[in-house]
């Protein structure tokens, strides 16, 4: 009874501190400008924001997966993804090389202080945020193969 009360106290401290509007933080973008999160989110159509690290092989492997059938959710959906890097001042530098050799066609923005990552309250990486007008409307933890499949069906359903 005690881990069902225990468990139960832990569900609902998640869903207080889960939050519904994306916070409004600066990152840099990888020439080093100042780029506002809201600012960029900010569009007519559904943005997705992928919180990852050069370091996180889970998360090479979800960007990789969506890297392979971008092309078809934007002419379908008008998605965007913005790859927001959590590496710190020590790993940014592997960035540009790892999105070079990548040819992710995303926009890469870098968060080298987890502001953004604190605000969201995300304990690890890849996080993966839905985003439509502004509002976090999916929040998705980690990555296993096919998990962008059922990330599409929630793009189709919020573009219509």
């Amino acid at each position: 009874m005690k881990n069902l009360v225990l468990l139960f106290s832990l569900i609902l401290s998640f869903n207080a501190f889960s939050q519904d509007n994306l916070p409004n933080i600066d990152v840099k973008s990888l020439d080093g400008n100042t780029v506002n999160i809201q600012e960029v989110t900010n569009k007519d159509h559904v943005v997705i924001i992928s919180l990852w690290a050069t370091w996180c092989v889970p998360c090479i492997k979800e960007l990789d997966a969506i890297s392979d059938v971008y092309d078809d959710w934007q002419e379908e959906t008008n998605v965007e993804l913005i790859a927001v890097s959590v590496d710190n001042s020590r790993t940014v530098k592997r960035v540009k090389p790892l999105i070079n050799g990548k040819g992710w066609d995303y926009q890469i923005l870098l968060d080298t202080n987890n502001d953004l990552k604190r605000a969201l309250g995300a304990s690890t990486v890849p996080l993966t945020l839905v985003i439509k007008n502004n509002k976090i409307v999916l929040r998705h933890s980690g990555y296993s193969p096919g998990s962008e499949d059922e990330l599409y069906e929630k793009i189709k359903e919020l573009s219509k």
